[in-house]
């Protein structure tokens, strides 16, 4: 079976309710440099699924707190 890294990701978060990818979500911030690809594909699918008033205020977010 040739899975990539995208499809594994998905995999690993479907069928999970809201509190588990809240918790997936949370342990994945400020954690290891090897799960930032899995939060990638994870803003990938709420970008991909906002209107773009909600995506701007996600630009408009990562503005503001970029130091």
């Amino acid at each position: 079976m040739n899975i990539n890294l995208r499809q594994a990701i998905i995999q690993r978060v479907q069928n999970k309710s809201n509190e588990e990818l809240n918790d997936i979500i949370e342990d994945s911030i400020g954690g290891e440099e090897r799960v930032l690809p899995g939060l990638g594909v994870l803003f990938e699918i709420i970008w991909q699924h906002c209107d773009q008033e909600r995506q701007n205020e996600l630009v408009t977010t990562l503005k503001d707190h970029l130091h």
